[in-house]
């Protein structure tokens, strides 16, 4: 099968890669000329066999969205588009509907697997109809690891980004849970390696999992993770999936939560807590520190 991909980065590179090991043709785009197939979109459709098939992965939001806008002017009917970046899934609805009035197919593809997943193979949850599906699917078995599991058609236009979002919000939970336990065992005298405790929970233990596997390999790189500040982005699918929680009054409790704990980390000051410590003083006389001591200038503003 021949591919055009759209955004050569870190995950559209070694996606192109994998997809080229399996025995399939990538023509690639991206804006980068060092590693672009192709001058532009133009050409990259131009290469491509009928019915052509184009996986977009470019940044959510506004790249997506103008990177469909253009190919839905180049690409005919009976052609499919990928969406395989981190969109939210309403914006994948109007993407398809859009395509619809050319007759341009449309599918959404939520993708896991990070840098490991050149050699690891990607999880792959797609959402689109079963036709569209069928188009693409030599490239979705190129991609997705061995085994049974894998890969999986969620449904409709729409919902392979909903589980996907939902994966992550999980993701946040999880790594959030890792974190707050390194802590402990961290401040805790009777742990004398932390390292080795964790490592120790990866065969065996009903808490084994990649993300620990990965925490571990931080530490042992950097065993008090010397030169990594605590500071931690969302990439959106957290917020989506607390709002989705929110539209279908589904408690969720531990995911909101790990979502909060990434906007505290980038505070150097936390206004509420200032707000909570001021609030024991008053009521109970409890002692606080000086802003000079938690090492902040008193004269920045907090």
């Amino acid at each position: 099968m021949h591919l055009g991909l759209v955004g050569l980065g870190k995950m559209g590179g070694n996606m192109a890669l994998r997809i080229r090991r399996a025995g399939h043709t990538v023509t690639g785009f991206d804006h980068d000329p060092e590693v672009s197939d192709v001058a532009d979109l133009a050409a990259l459709v131009e290469a491509l066999p009928s019915p052509r098939v184009v996986w977009v992965m470019v940044p959510s939001g506004e790249p997506t969205r103008a990177t469909i806008t253009e190919l839905a002017g180049l690409l005919d009917a009976g052609d499919v588009i990928v969406e395989g970046g981190n969109s939210r899934w309403t914006d994948d609805i109007a993407h398809a509907e859009q395509l619809a009035a050319d007759g341009i197919g449309y599918v959404d593809c939520g993708v896991s697997g990070g840098v490991w997943g050149l050699d690891n193979g990607y999880a792959l949850m797609a959402g689109g109809s079963a036709d569209d599906i069928a188009v693409v699917q030599p490239i979705f078995d190129a991609l997705r690891p061995p085994g049974d599991s894998g890969f999986v058609h969620a449904g409709a236009v729409g919902a392979g980004h909903f589980s996907k979002m939902v994966h992550n919000g999980i993701e946040y939970a999880m790594m959030q849970a890792y974190a707050e336990g390194y802590e402990l065992l961290q401040k805790a005298d009777a742990v004398e390696n932390v390292t080795d405790v964790l490592d120790s929970w990866r065969e065996g233990t009903v808490v084994r999992s990649w993300l620990l596997d990965l925490l571990v390999k931080a530490l042992q790189e950097a065993p008090d993770l010397d030169g990594i500040r605590g500071y931690a982005e969302d990439s959106g699918e957290g917020r989506w999936t607390v709002e989705a929680a929110i539209e279908h009054s589904v408690p969720m409790h531990v995911i909101a939560s790990s979502l909060f704990a990434r906007f505290t980390s980038r505070q150097d000051e936390s206004p509420a807590m200032q707000a909570v410590a001021a609030m024991r003083q008053q009521f109970g006389g409890h002692a606080v520190r000086a802003a000079e001591e938690a090492g902040v200038d008193p004269a920045d503003p907090v």
